[in-house]
């Protein structure tokens, strides 16, 4: 790739650009205030350098940016090369429901509005997208795929990679080996649009309401830097929060709805069972013998299962509690895990039989024919949305299209109520359409 290319549509810090190329300080003064140009964020007072530079810690993790430092940029000029070949050679059909789905969201995006797709866990979010995303690219259109989920931009690559075989495609993340590649179609975490500038036609946010980005202003702002004024953008989640509800409310965003899942079962609802003190036996390397036996019983029937834990810290006591139990096979994964990727991709490929995790895995992933269990399901880092997300991690392949889902809890918390409440609203929506029960 050449100099040129690396700039389409990005800023960078360089000594210096391609005489194409224009340059503007990377820390600007606004009145009595200082803002970053790559973020778009203010500094504080404190963010100084010994040299009297100012910097931006807000966007540190892709490199230090102080007012010492220009940021190069080439206005984005769609000069892709030629696709040689069918553009969406995806395999699969489209159900009514999902192709119904398709065609509205086509024609919005034809329309070149702002959008939401508000569909319920399983139902096929990712292929009900891909009309529209064939019809952009055969406009010459940027298309930037991005989620706040490193895991789900990983799950998805060979994904879009078979679905749009001759299309050149480029994935970008914060562990991101590979070089930069100046592709049409781009798959990337929320972080790294903050490296664009009115690069892209079309932006599709998948998982729009998970962490950080729901509560981010930096990442919603690099959505809105990314876009070009001409472009627009497609909201994906199964539970939208009050913000996406209200622009909904407010015609802001339009909103195409689907409460059914892609193979017609509706969503396993949620069991709760309550234990006592289990923090206290955790303590002394137990866990309680109620959740030991359904999860022995998943071992001897050789059903693989997720088990969600509230924190990090739990992880390590409940592996060893596990161990104990002679519940082996495993393995914990959370945010920071350096393994992550490849204990995720251990659990795709069946190497192995269970995960215990935090809620990093709450959405984005997909295994055939798993169980859910939450332990401490009633602790504040489980949100309603969490509970509705973790719960549709069950029964999303056709061949498997139900499950269990389990909450181990002191008590049966509000948010696990709502949870439950959002499911049988959901269900009672569905099969209205014709869903079936489990």
């Amino acid at each position: 790739m050449n100099d040129e290319q690396s700039l389409f549509g990005r800023q960078l810090p360089l000594t210096a650009g391609p005489a194409n190329s224009s340059a503007q300080p990377a820390i600007v003064s606004v009145g009595q205030r200082k803002q970053c140009q790559r973020c778009h964020q203010w500094l504080l007072p404190t963010d100084q350098l010994p040299n009297q530079a100012w910097y931006c810690r807000q966007c540190l993790q892709l490199g230090r940016l102080t007012s010492q430092d220009k940021l190069y940029t080439i206005a984005e000029p769609n000069r892709f090369a030629q696709v040689t070949g069918p553009i969406l050679t995806w395999p699969g059909k489209l159900s009514p429901m999902q192709g119904t789905a398709a065609t509205a969201i086509l024609d919005l995006v034809r329309q070149q509005r702002d959008q939401l797709l508000w569909a319920v866990t399983g139902a096929g979010k990712t292929e009900i997208v891909y009309p529209a995303l064939a019809w952009a690219l055969a406009q010459n259109w940027r298309v930037a795929w991005v989620s706040p989920r490193v895991d789900v931009c990983l799950e998805l690559a060979p994904r879009l990679q078979q679905a749009f075989g001759h299309v050149p495609q480029t994935l970008l993340h914060g562990n991101q080996t590979a070089p930069y590649r100046y592709c049409q179609l781009t798959l990337c975490t929320t972080h790294q649009l903050l490296r664009f500038h009115a690069a892209f036609d079309w932006i599709i946010v998948d998982e729009v309401d998970a962490f950080p980005l729901a509560t981010s202003p930096l990442l919603q702002t690099a959505i809105a830097t990314a876009q070009k004024p001409t472009g627009s953008h497609l909201y994906l989640t199964a539970t939208p929060g009050e913000q996406l509800q209200r622009q909904v409310r407010q015609k802001r965003l339009a909103v195409t709805y689907l409460p059914l899942r892609y193979h017609g079962v509706l969503l396993p609802q949620i069991a709760v069972r309550l234990i006592w003190r289990w923090r206290e036996s955790l303590a002394k390397g137990k866990l309680a013998p109620k959740l030991v036996r359904q999860l022995q019983g998943y071992r001897r029937r050789g059903q693989r299962f997720l088990l969600f834990v509230p924190h990090v810290v739990d992880l390590k006591p409940v592996a060893q509690a596990l161990q104990q139990a002679g519940i082996v096979g495993g393995l914990t994964v959370h945010a920071a895990d350096d393994d992550r990727a490849a204990k995720v991709q251990a659990m795709r490929d069946q190497t192995v039989s269970f995960l215990i995790t935090t809620t990093i895995l709450e959405r984005g992933v997909t295994f055939p024919d798993i169980a859910v269990v939450v332990l401490g399901g009633d602790d504040p880092v489980f949100s309603t949305a969490a509970l509705v997300q973790i719960a549709g991690r069950v029964g999303r392949h056709h061949d498997f299209p139900t499950g269990e889902v389990t909450v181990y809890c002191h008590s049966q918390s509000r948010r696990v109520r709502l949870a439950q409440g959002m499911i049988a609203r959901l269900n009672r929506q569905g099969k209205r359409l014709g869903g079936q029960r489990q």
